[in-house]
């Protein structure tokens, strides 16, 4: 009987509705599903959309399905480019955090970059009330992050947290809860896979997909020259004889490829810094920059924001994970995630 009525209370989930991946948090048990945010849709012959896989299932189709069937990302950039699809994605993961129990309406905490606009805020909340919940909540994602990555946004201090995800990179300087500057790039973790898709066709002459341009970047990708640098073999189709081809690309290429990419992302952190108070900015010197997100992980990331910041940079502990723990900390502070909830 108390485990029933416990479960009552367990229902309410926190969802980094991610560009790449989506992770839920369940209230009371922690992170409980991460997947790609991929939807897989087979075109009917009357013109209607059957969503035929979602998730791992559906990544796993892309570049793989017949003309029939499209492997489709419904975020782009951090928003909703497509409404239906997301609605789609959102009732998939919360029928799964529920083990698809019936008539379950759950309070649903989502974060989102902090340069959406109020039409976009507004897709975000409808969707996923469409999905099923019972109320939803939205939280800006860089102050998410801070709270995941346990950085002391209550204090009236400043902290400065930089999350690069699949579609945007937050920048912000957090003090007293609140967001005091910040600039959301649109410029992570899909638009290096794209530079190194771009790199490898005209550099090699060589097509290749999504999927594998990612594992180039995990598996050899270095912003700062050293000697622990990887070259990956390279498997695509070549471009002038249509023929399966595989190439050797060096950790140098994967450097170059990614080149505008990063340099993109230490703009956005320099002038989120030019634009802070000096009261701020002499905390942040002292506490340093954290990251987190996907992009945190990229290889001497954080070294090459330290030269060019001048400022220590920290990657913080698991910080995949960070965006979908601060507002899963939320949905057990209920008076903090009223001060701090973002409008629509």
């Amino acid at each position: 009987m108390l485990k029933s009525i416990a479960g009552l209370f367990s229902t309410d989930l926190a969802i980094d509705l991610g560009t790449a991946n989506t992770l839920v948090y369940q209230r009371g048990q922690g992170i409980i599903i991460s997947e790609p945010a991929v939807v897989a849709i087979e075109k009917t012959t009357s013109g209607n959309k059957l969503v035929r896989a979602v998730g791992k299932a559906a990544k796993e189709m892309l570049g793989r399905t017949p003309a029939n069937i499209i492997a489709i990302r419904p975020m782009k950039e951090g928003v909703i480019a497509d409404f239906d699809i997301t609605e789609e994605m959102l009732k998939y993961f919360i029928a799964k955090a529920h083990n698809r129990r019936w008539g379950v309406r759950p309070r649903i905490v989502i974060s989102v970059p902090s340069g959406i606009t109020a039409v976009e805020k507004r897709a975000v909340i409808e969707s996923a009330l469409s999905a099923g919940a019972r109320n939803v909540a939205l939280i800006e994602e860089p102050i998410a992050a801070a709270i995941g990555a346990q950085m002391p946004i209550t204090e009236p201090s400043g902290n400065m947290v930089v999350d690069i995800g699949g579609g945007t990179t937050e920048v912000a300087v957090i003090s007293l809860m609140g967001i005091v500057c910040s600039i959301s790039a649109r410029v992570a973790g899909d638009h290096m896979d794209e530079a190194i898709i771009n790199y490898v066709k005209k550099k090699h002459n060589l097509l290749i997909g999504e999927t594998t341009a990612e594992q180039i970047k995990i598996d050899a990708g270095n912003v700062k020259a050293g000697s622990h640098e990887k070259s990956v073999e390279v498997r695509g189709r070549d471009l002038v004889r249509g023929i399966p081809m595989t190439v050797e690309m060096t950790g140098k290429e994967v450097r170059e490829a990614l080149k505008e990419t990063t340099r993109a992302i230490v703009d956005a952190v320099k002038n989120t810094l030019e634009k802070t108070p000096p009261e701020l900015a002499s905390d942040i010197s002292e506490r340093g920059i954290v990251l987190t997100g996907g992009g945190a992980l990229l290889k001497g990331l954080d070294k090459l924001l330290t030269e060019e910041a001048g400022l220590p940079v920290f990657v913080a502990e698991e910080p995949l994970n960070c965006v979908v723990m601060g507002a899963g900390k939320l949905l057990e502070n209920l008076p903090l995630l009223k001060r701090i909830t973002t409008a629509a």
